[in-house]
């Protein structure tokens, strides 16, 4: 969710028709005054917008403009997901509307409520923090991924196919590899093929974010705490160790040419190191990390994956904002760094 353009702009914003949507919200919400719109700078996947009639705050989520994977961005399941959390102990914004009447804005999209506090994106936003700050912020981003994951999973009953999860992941994301891909990269079909040949049997079944990481959450303002998880496009029931390998993969520098964004980790000293954040996780959760190694890698493959979706997008012209320029040279490393990590025990 990141950080905003410097003041609402009205009209017409890429991917945002303010004259259509604005007799939306009317009939859907009510409207105290003209709607104004932002959009909300820092997502390299879906398109995010503040929304405000001058009384209330929104935000508006849709997806991107142009080279949409199957199955991928998609909002309705995301609005589930955050309807059946909202009222249980993972903080998330409160739902407002789905809408799937494509005539409005040529998708479907929701509108959340807007959940007011700093996204911890990049270097500029941790640098200034201390590093007992930092560590809370840290603390509470696997505090709060322990409690998602202890979470009853019927509260999405049916939402999932938790059984092959890992599996059919690997499958799926080697088919978005096929149908994104720029280039050939013979490396990533290796990391598929030794992903595949070495998936753990689960612990657990979890509600599963999909995407957890430092800028996927809103923090309180003036603490630690996490006031909201946000983007759940991804979420599911599966491993939850899905999830903290995903984590640990954002927490090395190599990602930042993916979020386009200096590495908001490496800024501070006050934040751990992998292995801390892992044993913490361990600790809370009883979960056994033997096979942490898997998880990090399919963490590296995945998001070398959606690294080649937003350079596709970005060669196609279809990125709306800044810092796409970078994401396509990160796939090589991304994949490296997986097949490197299921040859040795995680390291920090």
């Amino acid at each position: 969710m990141a950080a905003e353009s410097a003041s609402p702009v009205p009209g017409v914003l890429v991917g945002l028709d303010l004259e259509r949507l604005t007799p939306y919200l009317e009939s859907a919400v009510g409207l105290a005054g003209p709607l104004q719109a932002s959009l909300i700078a820092g997502g390299r996947s879906n398109l995010t917008y503040r929304l405000t009639d001058g009384r209330s705050d929104w935000v508006l989520r849709r997806p991107p403009v142009g080279h949409v994977l199957p199955t991928a961005h998609d909002m309705a399941r995301e609005y589930r997901v955050i309807e059946a959390l909202h009222g249980t102990d993972v903080p998330v914004p409160a739902p407002v509307v789905l809408c799937r009447d494509k005539d409005v804005l040529g998708a479907d999209f929701y509108v959340m409520e807007r959940v007011a506090g700093p996204v911890l994106r990049s270097a500029e936003d941790t640098g200034g923090l201390s590093p007992q700050e930092a560590a809370r912020c840290a603390r509470s981003l696997v505090e709060v991924l322990v409690t998602l994951h202890a979470t009853d999973p019927a509260v999405l009953e049916g939402f999932g196919r938790p059984e092959g999860f890992a599996a059919r992941q690997i499958s799926r994301w080697a088919r978005q590899w096929s149908l994104s891909k720029t280039r050939e990269l013979p490396a990533v079909d290796a990391l598929a093929g030794r992903l595949e040949r070495a998936v753990p049997a689960p612990q657990r079944v979890s509600v599963v974010h999909g995407d957890y990481r430092l800028d996927n959450v809103i923090y309180a303002p003036g603490g630690g705490r996490i006031a909201a998880v946000i983007d759940w496009e991804m979420s599911t029931l599966g491993d939850p160790l899905t999830d903290l390998g995903l984590m640990l993969v954002y927490w090395d520098r190599l990602t930042e040419k993916v979020t386009g964004a200096r590495h908001a980790v490496s800024a501070n000293p006050g934040f751990p190191g992998r292995d801390e954040l892992a044993r913490a996780y361990g600790e809370a959760s009883g979960l056994d990390l033997s096979r942490l190694d898997f998880y990090v890698a399919f963490g590296y493959f995945k998001l070398a994956v959606i690294a080649e979706g937003i350079h596709a997008r970005y060669l196609a012209g279809q990125t709306v904002g800044d810092g796409f320029e970078k994401a396509g040279s990160a796939v090589p490393d991304l994949v490296e760094a997986g097949l490197a990590a299921l040859g040795s025990v995680h390291r920090s």
